[in-house]
């Protein structure tokens, strides 16, 4: 009979745990996309003295082959 409670108990306890580390990781989830939305919805301009370098470094290497 023992046995049985203690069987029982730790199911019920181990059901609980399971729902509480559920629950922990959704609202940990939620929050890690409501932290990344602001870093995600600012457009940064791209720089065109980067763009215009690349371009030059392409052309200076491709005259080569």
């Amino acid at each position: 009979m023992i046995a049985m409670l203690q069987l029982t108990i730790l199911v019920l306890i181990t059901i609980f745990a399971v729902a509480a580390a559920s629950g922990l990781h959704w609202l940990f989830l939620k929050a890690a996309f409501l932290i990344m939305r602001p870093a995600t919805a600012r457009k940064i301009p791209v720089r065109a003295e980067l763009v215009r370098g690349t371009a030059q470094l392409t052309r200076a290497f491709a005259s080569r082959r």
